[in-house]
């Protein structure tokens, strides 16, 4: 185990809320939630002002309105979120070789592999510098932790925030740990916590004392192990820079259960579409069709065929996932459909026999329309000719479906020019319309179909970046027996802060 605090942990605050204040100048300040605003929904993020009642993270939505019934719920801009991911991401590759990225707003990074730091001062100035160009680039902040391992810097950077740095000192950390809950530690989860607690360890200190005899006895020899090791800070995992991709795959969740056959059919082939086209991006293809299906009664079912080759091609996994579904009961309603393919390849093997099949099934289906054609004669032309028109003089009359304006997202007016949805129904649209870089703007409502309102592209949070960040260090001095940290101020408004939640945990 490294000596020096150089294992950084980058953990973006209350991001995607954050992200959206900054875009939008009327939110900053304001409680904030990010999620999924159907019945079934689910909060991805809430700001550190929806945090002071209670909102966080995985929490129903409708539990959310409850708490917060004057925050502001917006559906997520996940394009967004990426752009901004990438920047933050830039900024920690020029730190060091070696990023792990957790998701779009965590990462670990070794700076000691990069030639970043190499002692405690030296490390303290990357993680300074770092916290100021991730707010010069992107407008908003994130929190830091160092330490000579990822469990510490994990932990620091919790500790660190909102909007702050933490480093722990070496030979504070068992110090640091012993108090802390046996949750804190990776991979102690509730079940294991609850198991851990009714054998009378509560605290990490406790599940030193125990001893890792008791511990394998409790918990099993690799669990039990991995658990005293970390109990006593002894952590040798490494930054990994690339993790391999297992599989791919994406699922919706539906706000009324699904009972129509031919809809559960029409929605698998195009989540297959969804993850083939997500497979391509990644330049993947697969063996392994997957399809998942939780049912009315919350039972989940996954099925799975594998191909004699990987493949990327979308009729190739509609056919195999509509396949699979085949064997799924349905009846009593759907409400999650997932398609995924696993068994990842960097290249893809044509099927020729499949190929082969579908070339003369084509043919075959062609022939017997030609034959049935000319069995019919004129009649049949006649019945086709004016099916053809009915069907002509119906799509006339068809009124085009109402178009969607998801809450938060961006438009653009003819006139007024870019803005926002606040909300939508009853074939009006409410729009504010502000930039990231104007005062707070006004509200205007229109009908759902005017044709002067378009959809439009997020705008960057930051207009231009400047050359040369410089960061504050004179207020990053304060340090204890255990851990020497910035004190944890709020976020600026620009990014998310204000407010009375300085305490929340993130």
């Amino acid at each position: 185990m490294r000596t020096a605090p150089t294992i950084l942990h980058l953990d973006m605050d209350a991001f995607f809320a954050s992200a959206e204040q900054a875009s939008k100048p009327s939110l900053r300040g304001k409680a904030v939630v990010v999620g999924g605003l159907g019945p079934r929904g689910v909060v991805a993020t809430a700001s550190y002002e929806a945090r002071v009642f209670g909102v966080h993270s995985a929490m129903p939505m409708a539990q959310a309105r409850r708490l917060a019934p004057n925050a502001a719920y917006l559906v997520p801009r996940f394009g967004l979120y990426r752009e901004v991911s990438e920047q933050v991401m830039g900024l920690l590759g020029a730190l060091s070789p070696l990023v792990e990225p957790l998701s779009l707003d965590e990462a670990f990074v070794d700076l000691e592999a990069g030639g970043t730091a190499w002692d405690e001062g030296s490390a303290r100035l990357a993680g300074v510098k770092l916290r100021a160009d991730i707010r010069a680039v992107t407008g908003l902040t994130g929190s830091v932790g160092l330490a000579a391992s990822k469990m510490l810097a994990k932990i620091a950077s919790e500790q660190a925030k909102p909007d702050g740095l933490v480093l722990i000192e070496p030979g504070t950390e068992r110090a640091l740990l012993g108090p802390m809950s046996v949750r804190t530690l990776p991979g102690v989860g509730p079940a294991t916590g609850d198991h851990l607690r009714r054998a009378g360890v509560s605290t990490v200190e406790e599940l030193a004392e125990a001893g890792e005899d008791e511990l394998v006895r409790l918990l099993g020899k690799a669990h039990g192990q991995a658990l005293y090791a970390m109990a006593l800070a002894h952590d040798d995992r490494p930054v990994v820079a690339e993790r391999e991709t297992k599989s791919v795959s994406v699922e919706d969740t539906y706000d009324v259960d699904i009972h129509d056959r031919v809809r559960v059919g029409l929605e698998v082939q195009r989540l297959a579409d969804r993850c083939v086209a997500r497979l391509r991006t990644a330049g993947l293809s697969g063996r392994t069709i997957v399809l998942k299906v939780r049912r009315y009664d919350f039972s989940t079912l996954t099925r799975s065929e594998t191909l004699r080759g990987p493949t990327d091609d979308p009729a190739v996994v509609r056919e195999a996932a509509m396949r699979l579904l085949e064997a799924v009961d349905t009846t009593g309603g759907v409400r999650l459909l997932g398609v995924g393919v696993s068994g990842l390849a960097d290249y893809t093997q044509e099927d020729l026999f499949a190929q082969a099949q579908a070339q003369a099934e084509a043919e075959a289906r062609a022939q017997v329309q030609a034959a049935a054609q000319a069995a019919s004669g004129e009649s049949g032309d006649r019945e086709q000719s004016a099916q053809g028109a009915t069907e002509e003089s119906t799509a006339e009359h068809v009124p085009p479906a109402e178009r969607r304006w998801p809450a938060g997202h961006d438009v653009r007016h003819a006139e007024y020019g870019h803005g926002w949805v606040q909300g939508s129904g009853l074939g009006r649209v409410t729009v504010r319309f502000e930039t990231p870089y104007s005062e707070p703007g006004r509200v205007r409502t229109f009908r759902t179909d005017d044709a002067d309102l378009e959809p439009a592209d997020p705008l960057p949070l930051v207009a231009r970046r400047p050359e040369t960040p410089a960061p504050q260090a004179s207020s990053l001095q304060v340090s204890s027996p255990q851990a020497s940290s910035e004190p944890a101020s709020r976020p600026k408004s620009r990014s998310g802060g204000g407010g009375g939640g300085a305490t929340s945990r993130p």
